[in-house]
């Protein structure tokens, strides 16, 4: 890593990774004196990451690129209030214990992406329970509560939303934006952190965190945030038809990690090489500029180098192997998700249907008939016909039976 310098927001830029600065001009004097410790804030909503939390993830590998020390607050207190930006209803309420398991999940996204180590800019993971969890209502209303007005708060957008299209808005809800920048107050004031980041949603939230701090300890603090990310075609970052594209390799196999990446569309290919690899330009904008077939080169190596960011070299290896295999002809079940079903249950057959519901490839048997029916569905690359087909013994090839939906969809069935 570099030494503190004053290249972050240009760094931010060249990849096309910033949206606004609340100080541009004070934050580059931040960094000409001395480290500048910065955070992003995430929940504990699930087990893990996803590919949309992906572009705010990469904002703290580039303050850590430009000598800057990332802090990675997971949000064991806030998750128990719930973020209502962008949601047209309450968030379902976790319990403590789902919460921590969750944490303890989330840590494991961070790790090829960040460099924690005891080095002035080596990254730190907090958990901000640590001190929402100490709060007293009637102390923090009076020392905190004061400094917020009900009418700036209706005008967030995440508030006011909600409001235009009556949905409700609990009062709990209503309280994240406070709690949110009481954590950059806290921050501050424990870790001498300098600067919030995060996606143009969260402006307003990373504002009331900067002015609180300024009313409260006089403090001078900044926020950067990035775009929010869609594709070409104006779809939302981070879902596949198969639902969320999880960075956790329990959540989702590395084969469909790497093809979701594959399958990003030709406008998005030089976009998404800024963004989310570390690749130098000039490389990037000889891969854009690929046209026709040719572009699907270039998308290959964009799916191994986030695979290989986020779930290791050797796993974007395998998927870049199992990919070519299935694509190429050589047909190696090697890297392709898997699961394990009981021997037993293969000897006594299992309806093709069924099989693929199992599998995961569809979501009802209704769906994989209907998939049957337009020729969609494969065991062993054999189109399927016949919607009776039982799968049994006799379909065990090498050790285990390959299912697939279409050409880029498969699931490997290994007899346990």
């Amino acid at each position: 890593m570099s030494s503190p310098n004053q290249d972050f927001v240009p760094l931010l830029k060249a990849r096309q990774q910033f949206h606004q600065c609340t100080d541009e001009a004070g934050l580059d004097t931040a960094f000409a004196k001395g480290i500048v410790t910065g955070y992003i804030g995430y929940d504990c909503t699930a087990p893990s990451l996803h590919v949309g939390n992906l572009v705010t993830m990469m904002m703290l590998r580039r303050l850590q690129q430009a000598g800057g020390k990332p802090i990675v607050i997971v949000g064991g207190g806030t998750t128990k209030v719930g973020d209502p930006s962008g949601k047209d209803e309450t968030r379902q309420l976790l319990t403590p214990e789902k919460i921590g398991e969750n944490m303890a999940s989330i840590q494991r996204s961070f790790a090829g992406l960040l460099r924690f180590d005891g080095s002035p800019t080596g990254a730190v993971m907090i958990n901000n329970a640590d001190w929402l969890d100490r709060l007293e209502y009637i102390p923090f209303l009076r020392d905190v509560g004061r400094h917020f007005t009900i009418n700036r708060m209706l005008t967030f957008d995440s508030v006011k939303s909600r409001l235009e299209r009556e949905q409700p808005l609990t009062f709990l809800e209503f309280n994240y934006m406070i709690m949110q920048a009481y954590d950059f107050l806290e921050l501050s004031n424990r870790h001498h952190c300098k600067l919030q980041m995060g996606g143009s949603d969260q402006w307003g939230n990373i504002v009331n965190g900067i002015e609180l701090t300024r009313r409260v300890t006089g403090a001078e603090l900044f926020g950067v945030t990035c775009p929010l990310l869609t594709t070409a075609s104006g779809a939302k970052m981070g879902k596949s038809v198969a639902g969320a594209v999880w960075l956790n390799d329990d959540m989702l196999p590395d084969f469909d990690f790497w093809q979701y990446w594959r399958n990003t569309e030709d406008a998005d290919v030089g976009r998404f090489l800024r963004i989310f690899t570390d690749m130098a330009e000039p490389e990037i904008a000889r891969l854009e500029a690929l046209a026709g077939a040719e572009i699907n080169e270039a998308k290959k190596i964009l799916a191994t180098e986030v695979t290989a960011l986020v779930r290791g070299r050797a796993a974007a290896e395998r998927a870049e192997g199992a990919a070519s295999g299935q694509f190429g002809g050589s047909g190696s079940l090697e890297g392709l998700p898997h699961i394990d079903v009981a021997r037993s249950e293969i000897e006594a057959g299992i309806g093709v249907l069924a099989a693929f519901v199992k599998a995961g490839l569809v979501p009802t048997n209704s769906e994989a008939r209907r998939q049957v029916q337009a020729g969609g569905l494969r065991v062993n690359d054999q189109a399927v016909t016949d919607e009776r087909a039982i799968i049994g013994a006799a379909d065990v090839q090498e050790g285990a039976i390959k299912l697939s939906m279409g050409k880029k969809r498969h699931v490997v069935l290994r007899p346990s």
